[in-house]
């Protein structure tokens, strides 16, 4: 049985309260999963496949470091650091990312 991608998970941790009057795309471009787009509007979320045409940040990263970013392993700005993660855009943005998606 395969292993679920990090963002099989998302619709399960999303929290509705956090991204209410948001309404933003994250762009990620996966080294190891191709290219995959969250759209959040007031208080949804979609996951798509594929590129944006216009994303609000753009986050470069494999799905093991967004894995150890969801569990709260390595912060944002250590994987920006030591280039795990590369970011543009509103890169403030990603920071909201562990309100959106909450630990266990």
């Amino acid at each position: 049985m395969p292993t679920p991608t990090p963002l099989e998970k998302l619709h399960a941790r999303f929290d509705p309260e956090a991204a209410r009057d948001m309404h933003e795309i994250f762009q990620f471009h996966f080294t190891d999963l191709g290219d995959y787009h969250l759209c959040v509007d007031d208080g949804a979320l979609a996951v798509e496949d594929g590129e944006h045409d216009d994303p609000s940040v753009s986050l470069s990263l494999s799905s093991d470091t967004l894995r150890r970013l969801m569990r709260g392993e390595i912060s944002g700005m250590n994987a920006l650091m030591s280039g795990q993660l590369k970011a543009t855009g509103n890169v403030m943005l990603a920071t909201r990312l562990s309100a959106l998606f909450p630990g266990d």
